[in-house]
């Protein structure tokens, strides 16, 4: 049998080892159920994986390798794919951002990376990491603003964003910093490329106090949740736990103010920030 030819990390590789690794099942004429047994994941997560909407991890690969004879393949590959320029605990997350039909997050701190201008970036950046070089700092920001191009992209996921009212009243950077990231996030709503939603104070107690939320919803393949915390991060795809967070979603959004009330609200907020500056 001729052994396929490593893959080349720059041509969308998940989705080409996939592609292989379908090949290399049919070829064995082993199913998916048999082939995710012995790893404790079931066929359809096979099935993710051969259509490149999940991150093969190197215990996978080489399980491959070895059920499918394809002399370290896999292996080697997924070695390679797993260079990321994200941390460890959101690097698939990440990934799985780029493939999502609909993104749906909830932060009670912070504006959403994607939506973030380079500034805040920076100033949440310095404040995580006090002793790190500018060098160091521009380099973060700058991954974080390429990876806020998918927002601007019009064949991009669906994005509903709900912040609750700490996100934008705490002063990240000054207040000519918030005023610049607020003015962004009302711009990007004005453009109808988000969603946005705004939990008010006055709603008291909520489902989402106790952290952030993102699910992303694919074409093919089921909801995933991405929950994270300092330096921590889990992607989810236990039906049961993702839909406990899909009604989470869902109990914010009935407390969340209107679009039209949300985007008053953040653009009252950025003139005041914009009045402080002006007048210190």
């Amino acid at each position: 049998m001729t052994r396929p030819k490593d893959l080349d990390p720059s041509s969308n590789p998940r989705a080409l080892l996939g592609c292989e690794l379908r090949h290399a099942r049919e070829r064995k004429g082993i199913s998916q159920e048999a082939l995710g047994a012995p790893l404790f994941v079931s066929g359809s997560f096979i099935g993710q994986l051969e259509a490149g909407t999940r991150r093969m991890h190197l215990e996978y690969a080489q399980h491959f390798d070895e059920v499918l004879g394809t002399g370290g393949f896999f292996a080697r590959n997924c070695e390679a794919l797993a260079k990321s320029k994200y941390p460890d605990h959101f690097a698939e997350a990440a990934e799985m951002e780029t493939t999502a039909t609909t993104i749906k997050h909830y932060l009670p701190l912070l504006i959403p990376g994607l939506l973030q201008t380079p500034a805040y970036s920076a100033a949440l950046f310095r404040s995580y990491r006090p002793l790190a070089t500018d060098d160091e700092i521009k380099e973060l920001v700058a991954t974080r603003m390429d990876r806020g191009r998918l927002v601007e992209d019009p064949t991009a996921p669906l994005l509903w964003v709900i912040m609750d009212e700490a996100a934008i009243r705490r002063p990240v950077g000054g207040s000519a910093v918030m005023a610049e990231a607020l003015r962004r996030v009302a711009d990007l709503a004005r453009q109808h490329r988000i969603i946005l939603q705004v939990v008010p104070f006055s709603a008291g107690a909520h489902a989402g106090m106790g952290g952030s939320l993102k699910l992303m919803e694919f074409t093919d393949a089921p909801t995933l949740c991405f929950v994270d915390g300092l330096d921590t991060g889990r992607l989810i795809d236990d039906p049961a736990t993702v839909a406990r967070h899909t009604l989470t979603f869902s109990l914010l959004q009935a407390l969340g103010l209107s679009p039209q009330e949300s985007l008053a609200v953040v653009e009252s907020v950025a003139h005041d920030y914009e009045h402080e500056e002006q007048h210190p």
